[in-house]
């Protein structure tokens, strides 16, 4: 991990309240699927923390909520400007080349990272499944993108407005999905249900960060079967083997 300042490429409202932000980036050979950076906004001390959702040959891409004052000067920023980023950062997604076939689920902003996943399994021409949930079709992004690489696209959101009425599980059920090696990324209920019903695979935590690098110990989780173990979801996280973290 380092310090870099990238040049923004572009930076464009992709859906309600979310961008897609293309950085032009030295980083990119370092980084992997499911890692973040951490962001330098202007007139803001603590840095913002931001899922790395593709990885190419010199770029990467993020996509980010607009939900505070650092988010909203970020989606004002122009392509050609410069951005002061701190990473990768965190643990990543594995990727397990004798696997035959995945499910990958995200929900909402938990998307984005699960991008690079099915990405890398598509190249190693495996069957993906991605079922993605939202609350409703103005907030929905990234399915063609999904089908673009080849992958099964199931669409799931909470008001019933665009693809299955409900959750991503019930979007899995509909289509009858009987795979059993699972990458979760999205809010804690949808992660819990998963848990309950999943034990193959690799779950992504989102939480509040104030460092990104484990120093403050302000994102901290308990082990599932020891809790007297911790782990920082900045830097042994966000990503941990499904049942290894006490939801």
């Amino acid at each position: 991990m380092r310090e870099d300042c990238g040049k923004i490429i572009s930076n464009e409202l992709i859906s309600e309240d979310t961008y897609k932000m293309v950085i032009e980036s030295a980083l990119t050979h370092e980084m992997k699927p499911g890692q973040f950076v951490n962001i330098k906004v202007a007139e803001h001390f603590l840095r913002r923390p931001i899922s790395i959702c593709s990885i190419d040959e010199t770029s990467y891409t993020i996509i980010y909520k607009v939900v505070g004052e650092g988010t909203e000067l970020l989606s004002a920023m122009k392509s050609g400007m410069e951005l002061n980023v701190f990473g990768p950062l965190g643990s990543s997604y594995p990727i397990h080349e004798e696997l035959p076939a995945v499910l990958i689920m995200g929900g909402g902003v938990g998307v984005p990272p699960l991008y690079e996943v099915a990405k890398q399994y598509r190249r190693l021409n495996k069957r993906v499944v991605v079922a993605l949930g939202f609350n409703s079709s103005a907030a929905c992004f990234y399915e063609e993108e999904f089908k673009a690489l080849g992958c099964e696209v199931l669409l799931a959101t909470m008001d019933g407005s665009k693809g299955i009425k409900g959750t991503v599980l019930d979007a899995v059920d509909a289509a009858k999905i009987d795979l059993d090696f699972v990458y979760s990324c999205g809010p804690m209920p949808m992660l819990k249900a998963i848990e309950n019903r999943y034990t193959k695979g690799y779950t992504s935590f989102e939480a509040r960060m104030a460092c990104g690098i484990g120093a403050c110990m302000g994102c901290v989780c308990k082990d599932k079967k020891d809790e007297t173990i911790y782990y920082r979801i900045c830097k042994e996280g966000p990503v941990f083997e499904i049942g290894k973290v006490g939801l």
